[in-house]
């Protein structure tokens, strides 16, 4: 049965690959891909998902732009944020144009449709949930119409990757991910202690490089070129392809090992971002999320490189016609 679904994004090395997963599954209906600023600003953002899209022959796919800042507070970018939208060299120039609808927008008159219609979307949020909360916001009754929000965000043990206690997207929009929590949607959550266990090496880069056509090279470059391993981290070779795991449940849930627990967010102060679960059940609250805890690897690598080969027999097909 098709899945229909929204990809909001914030390419992003790992969004990237999460987006050629998708657009190379014909299991998933995707029915726009909407960006918020979060790797990088809002327009190199755009740039990044408008390039992945025309890399991966999907026009069919319509693009929104989103949220450039936070609800509140600061603007938080990734850790790469200064070089911008990915060099040419490394992810060809040709790109998709956003519509002229904005992101949120967008959202909000598919789910209420969604609704209308009892046929609700899941979305998949790739990066900050600012867009995904000022649809909340904006229309509560945008709920009806979401089936599931599969979301990559948080860390528990692991703790963080952009400070010692968050990971990123929670980081940069605390408030927005605080309200996407609370909004009784449920919620699948990707934490970085599971997406730490599954890593792409040198060498299955290179087999992507070989047999997943252009996106596969492109991959291969970006990864060499921002560089994702952490031996004293990870204690062998090798980086997380964190997003790709939400696209990956999807797509073939066994993969994954996970528990409904609650989950809470500190939205202000110090330790902004900072996420926590009960998982031992101290609490007596109900589930707010269903925490993926544990990733069979060898499976989750070969649906990459199985799924993403699309691309090496289109561009194959194309030479032979």
């Amino acid at each position: 049965m098709t899945q229909r679904i929204i990809i909001d994004t914030d390419p992003g090395v790992d969004d990237a690959v999460a987006l050629w997963l998708a657009l190379a599954s014909p299991q998933l209906e995707i029915v726009g891909i909407t960006t918020v600023a979060g790797n990088v600003p809002l327009n190199d953002v755009c740039q990044n998902a408008g390039r992945i899209l025309a890399l991966s022959g999907r026009l069919d796919v319509p693009l929104f732009a989103g949220a450039a800042e936070p609800l509140v507070g600061p603007q938080r970018y990734g850790k790469y944020a200064h070089i911008g939208a990915f060099p040419p060299q490394l992810l060809d120039s040709a790109v998709v144009a956003p519509q002229a609808e904005h992101a949120v927008d967008f959202i909000v008159r598919s789910a209420l449709a969604a609704a209308e219609k009892q046929q609700p979307l899941t979305l998949c949020a790739l990066g900050p949930l600012t867009n995904l909360a000022l649809a909340l916001i904006h229309s509560p009754a945008v709920a009806r119409g979401i089936e599931r929000i599969v979301l990559m965000g948080g860390a528990f043990s692991a703790m963080g990757h952009r400070t010692p206690w968050a990971e990123f997207n929670l980081y940069a929009d605390p408030q927005a991910a605080q309200r996407v929590f609370s909004s009784q949607i449920p919620l699948v959550m990707m934490p970085l202690d599971m997406t730490f266990q599954a890593l792409l090496t040198a060498q299955q880069l290179n087999q992507l490089a070989q047999h997943a056509g252009e996106p596969g090279r492109a991959i291969a470059r970006l990864f060499t070129a921002f560089d994702r391993s952490d031996p004293q981290r990870f204690a062998r070779e090798g980086g997380p392809v964190h997003d790709a795991t939400v696209i990956a449940w999807l797509l073939q849930p066994d993969l994954f090992s996970g528990q409904p627990v609650t989950v809470g967010i500190a939205s202000s102060g110090a330790t902004a971002g900072y996420c926590w679960a009960d998982f031992y059940h101290k609490l007596d609250l109900p589930a707010n999320a269903t925490v993926m805890r544990s990733i069979d690897e060898a499976g989750f690598l070969a649906l990459l490189q199985r799924t993403l080969a699309y691309y090496g027999h289109a561009a194959s097909s194309e030479k032979e016609q």
